[in-house]
C-alpha cells in the first residue's frame, strides 16, 4: 500500500518533472500487479492481515488488494469474478461454492471458535445453557435484546442455523436487531445497548478492552470456525489473476506464515487468535 501511495505521490508533482517522464512513471505505477483478496470482515478486524500481506508484497512486488466483506457477499465477488482470492469462513456455502465450479482449490488456513457474548449481569442466564440453542432459547423466553450481523456472512450464517435447530424465527421480534455491518461494528452496537450478540473469538480479544461485554457462553467443538483459503478459477473468468492469487495463496501455506498465524496475538493479547490447520486435502 505504501507503494501504491508513493506512485499517486509522484504523479501528483507533474508541474515538476518532464513530461515523458511523468508517462514513464505512470506506466511504472500502472503495470505495478496485484492480487484481489476477498475476505472477512472478522479476519480484517483482528489485525492478522498487517502481519500476513506486507512481506508478500515487499518480497515479490505483488500488492495484495483487500475488500473487508461478509464471507456471503465475498463469494458473491468471486461468483462474478471480482475478487482473485477468497478467504472466507462458511463451510457450507464453501462447499456450494466449489460444486458450482467457481473455485478451484480450497484448503483450510486457520481456525478459531464463535462465541456467544453479552452484558456481564447476563440477564438471560446464558451461562446456565447447555448447547448453543438452549441459549438462545432462553433469549427468545426473557425477550433480551440480541445484535445480528444480518450480513450473510459466515458469523450470521451460523447464528441462522442456531435459530433454526432452536426451532425459532427470530425475525420480526422487536429484541432481535440486524445490523447489516462487520463484527467489530456489531460488536460496538451490541455493547452500547448492553445486548447479546455471536462473534468470532479473534475480533472479541482484538476489540473486548473497548467493549461493555463478557464471554456468556463458549464451547469450541460446538462453535468450530474455519477459514478457508479458495482460488478462483480463471478458466471461468479471464481477468482473474491465477498465477499471483497461487503464489500468495502457497505464502500462505508455508511455514513461515503458518508459525506467524499461530503466534499473532500472544505479543498484544497475551495469547493467540488463530489455530493454523493447513489441510491440502480440499477439492
Amino acid at each position: 500500500m505504501k507503494r501504491l501511495y508513493n506512485c499517486i505521490y509522484q504523479l501528483m508533482i507533474i508541474n515538476i518533472i518532464p513530461p515523458m517522464l511523468l508517462l514513464a512513471l505512470f506506466s511504472s505505477c500502472a503495470k505495478k500487479p496485484f492480487v484481489i483478496l476477498a475476505t472477512t470482515t472478522s479476519v480484517q478486524d483482528s489485525g492478522i492481515l498487517d502481519e500476513l500481506i506486507p512481506p508478500f508484497e515487499q518480497e515479490h512486488g505483488i500488492r495484495i488488494k483487500v475488500i473487508a466483506v461478509g464471507s456471503g457477499k465475498a463469494m458473491a465477488l468471486g461468483k462474478r469474478g471480482e475478487a482473485d482470492l477468497l478467504l472466507a469462513h462458511s463451510p457450507a456455502d464453501e462447499e456450494r461454492f466449489m460444486k458450482e465450479g467457481y473455485g478451484i482449490r480450497r484448503r483450510g488456513l486457520m481456525k478459531n471458535r464463535f462465541l456467544i457474548v453479552g452484558p456481564p449481569n447476563d440477564p438471560a442466564q446464558i451461562q446456565r445453557a447447555t448447547t448453543p440453542t438452549d441459549a438462545f432459547r432462553a433469549l427468545m423466553q426473557k425477550k433480551a435484546i440480541f445484535i445480528s450481523r444480518g450480513d450473510n456472512s459466515g458469523t450470521h450464517y451460523v447464528e441462522r442455523e442456531i435459530w433454526k435447530k432452536a426451532g425459532i424465527m427470530p425475525d420480526g421480534h422487536t429484541w432481535y436487531q440486524e445490523t447489516g455491518l462487520g463484527m467489530g461494528e456489531t460488536l460496538s452496537i451490541a455493547s452500547e445497548k448492553r445486548a447479546y450478540t455471536i462473534t468470532d473469538r479473534a475480533t472479541w480479544i482484538a476489540l473486548k478492552r473497548n467493549l461493555s461485554l463478557t464471554i456468556v457462553w463458549e464451547n469450541e467443538e460446538m462453535l468450530s470456525n474455519e477459514y478457508s483459503v479458495i482460488e478462483i478459477d480463471a478458466t471461468r473468468f479471464p481477468r482473474v489473476k491465477s498465477k499471483e492469487a497461487r503464489l500468495f495463496a502457497d505464502y500462505l501455506f508455508s511455514a513461515k506464515l503458518q508459525n506467524i498465524i499461530a503466534q499473532f496475538g500472544k505479543k498484544s493479547f497475551g495469547e493467540s487468535l488463530f489455530i493454523p490447520i493447513y489441510s491440502n486435502n480440499r477439492k
